[in-house]
């Protein structure tokens, strides 16, 4: 049985590196009927060119869908299109969900004729510990110190369409040969060129995973009270306002508003409306429940997935209790 990491996902087929030596896979059956996800980045068993065994992975997220990373570097441009904060404080608060090292990186500097776009990102996010780098691949201009925030780690690279994520890589490296497309001018939209999230090797020990752009995440997965653990700016507040289930917008007594002016403005908008989209979250727990069955048994080398219908109904009915205690505290509020 030989291990190995795999690189690429096209269709059914997995490639999987080891030895130096890339590998054509399937999945065994085996895996698939117990709806085992397999992700770029998972080191892998493998025999005659079947994948038998997915090995524990140190983290994964699910949006790009990669494991065993050690930062998420979220790429940004200047301009072309225009920088969108809302979109970068999503990419972030998704990032900081998944608890994994972040750092910033905005393209297309060489088009910015506005100082007050760099004092306005070193103001916001250098402030919150956040390490930044300013590049343009157009003109190679830093693109060492790039490569130095890269150096030694699995960095994953994720950032909307068009920001020039494939332009940085083929700067680090021409040998890449990555597709890359203009941003129209009309939509100030970039093309998806990158059609599959792969594993570029830049050095023995620096790895960079390509991902498609994207831009539809939502946090309509997480109760409203959980958002304001993904900014950093507000976690020294939290946990001393009046009410313990307070979202931080109008309550009375409530810590954060009581220090609102060292909160950003653009940060706390993104806040606001991120708390919005977990209010369907909210709804939909009251109303339907969402425990999945994702217990997994292992038996003789097998994996099933059960659980009993006591325990769904009883975690069903603690969600529901919490919400309908979050509700009724509202309407005293």
């Amino acid at each position: 049985m030989t291990q190995g990491q795999i690189i690429k996902i096209h269709s059914d087929f997995y490639y999987v590196v080891a030895n130096n030596e890339t590998f054509e896979c399937k999945l065994r059956e085996v895996l698939k009927k117990q709806q085992e996800k397999v992700l770029v980045g998972d080191f892998v068993e493998f025999d005659n060119g079947y994948i038998t065994k997915v090995l524990p992975r140190k983290n994964f997220i699910k949006r790009p869908a990669v494991a065993n990373i050690d930062q998420i570097v979220i790429v940004s441009a200047v301009e072309e299109p225009h920088l969108d904060y809302h979109q970068l404080n999503r990419y972030i608060a998704f990032a900081e969900y998944w608890n994994i090292d972040i750092k910033l990186c905005f393209n297309k500097n060489d088009l910015s004729r506005d100082d007050k776009i760099i004092e306005s990102v070193f103001s916001i996010y250098e402030s919150l510990g956040y390490d930044i780098v300013f590049t343009s691949a157009l003109e190679k201009d830093g693109i060492d110190d790039f490569k130095e925030i890269m150096a030694g780690k699995i960095s994953v690279l994720c950032g909307s369409s068009g920001v020039g994520k494939s332009s940085l890589l083929n700067a680090i490296n021409p040998d890449f040969h990555l597709r890359v497309h203009t941003v129209s001018e009309k939509s100030q939209r970039g093309t998806h060129t990158t059609r599959h999230s792969e594993i570029l090797t830049v050095s023995e020990n620096t790895k960079i995973i390509d991902t498609p752009g994207f831009s539809n995440l939502r946090f309509d997965f997480l109760l409203p009270t959980d958002i304001g653990k993904l900014f950093r700016e507000m976690r020294p507040y939290l946990g001393h306002c009046k009410y313990q289930d307070c979202l931080h917008i109008h309550e009375d007594g409530c810590n954060v508003l009581e220090h609102i002016d060292s909160i950003p403005q653009s940060r706390y908008k993104s806040y606001i409306d991120f708390v919005k989209e977990a209010k369907e979250y909210k709804e939909k727990v009251k109303y339907e429940g969402t425990k999945k069955e994702t217990f997994k048994k292992q038996t003789n080398n097998k994996t099933t997935v059960k659980i009993s219908t006591q325990k769904r109904l009883a975690s069903r009915n603690t969600q529901k209790q919490k919400i309908y205690k979050e509700d009724i505290d509202e309407g005293i509020n």
